[in-house]
C-alpha cells in the first residue's frame, strides 16, 4: 500500500504524520483519507498540495504499492 505522510494542519486534523492508505489513484487514497479521519481532515485537505514521490500530483495519477503520497497545507508564520 502507498504510504500517506501528512504535515503541519494535515498531521493534526488526521492524529498522526504517516500511515498506509488504500488506493489505486490518487483521488481513491484522498477518498480513503478522508472516510477514516473525518471532516476536519477533509477542511484541511480541500486548501493542500498532494504530492507523490516529491512531485505534484492530479487525482488520476496511478500509484503503486512503493509510492508516497503527501499532503502539504499551506503553512503561514513568521513576524511582522
Amino acid at each position: 500500500m502507498p504510504r500517506l505522510r501528512l504535515f503541519a494542519a494535515a498531521r493534526e486534523a488526521a492524529g498522526t504524520g504517516s500511515t498506509t492508505i488504500d488506493g489505486a489513484t490518487v483521488a481513491e487514497a484522498l477518498g480513503a483519507a478522508r472516510d477514516r479521519f473525518g471532516p476536519a481532515f477533509e477542511d484541511v485537505l480541500a486548501t493542500s498540495r498532494i504530492w507523490v514521490n516529491g512531485s505534484p500530483a492530479n487525482d488520476a495519477d496511478a500509484l503503486a504499492e512503493t509510492d508516497e503520497l503527501a499532503v502539504l497545507p499551506p503553512v503561514s508564520g513568521g513576524s511582522i
